[in-house]
């Protein structure tokens, strides 16, 4: 497994994320999670890792998206590899992005060093998005917003969710599979 890695990225700035994790190389939930968050609008996708395998990264590809790795993303040279050949920018364990000012954290939620690594400084973030839990989750902390998609795998009702960032409203999603 390589070591944590982060970046900042300031990208060009959509309104509506559309966030997804836990996909474990399941494609067909995969493009059911990504056509249910494009019909709701979503402008941007973050995925918060356990994306799987190649197949995932070929659906992300060619999308104005962002994502890390997770605890079962195993062969991560291969899959940074392949991601790069389709024109992605692996973000490793940790990813910062910056839209329209609002500074968004992202890990997969699995090593609680990174959750610290987030919520230790007040105010340096707006969002941490995070994923591994599989249970759709948004809650507060401090002024610190934590929001969870759910998964596409191994839960009983697959979620997604779509963030605005102008009036910063979260929405769960059920995705039909």
């Amino acid at each position: 497994m390589e070591s944590s890695g982060s970046s900042v990225t300031t990208l060009h700035s959509p309104t509506l994320l559309g966030i997804l994790s836990d996909t474990h190389d399941r494609a067909d939930a995969a493009a059911a999670g990504i056509a249910t968050l494009r019909a709701a609008g979503a402008q941007f996708l973050i995925h918060c890792g356990d994306v799987g395998g190649e197949a995932i990264l070929d659906l992300l590809a060619g999308n104005r998206c962002a994502f890390v790795w997770g605890n079962n993303d195993f062969d991560r040279a291969s899959l940074n590899r392949y991601a790069t050949d389709v024109g992605l920018q692996p973000g490793g364990d940790f990813a910062e992005l910056e839209f329209g000012g609002k500074r968004i954290a992202v890990t997969h939620g699995d090593d609680p060093k990174l959750i610290r690594k987030a919520t230790a400084e007040e105010g340096r973030f707006d969002y941490l998005l995070l994923g591994h839990s599989h249970i759709p989750s948004d809650h507060r902390v401090g002024r610190l917003r934590i929001v969870n998609p759910g998964a596409l795998h191994r839960a009983a009702k697959k979620t997604v969710a779509l963030i605005d960032l102008s009036s910063d409203v979260v929405r769960h999603l059920i995705v039909k599979i």
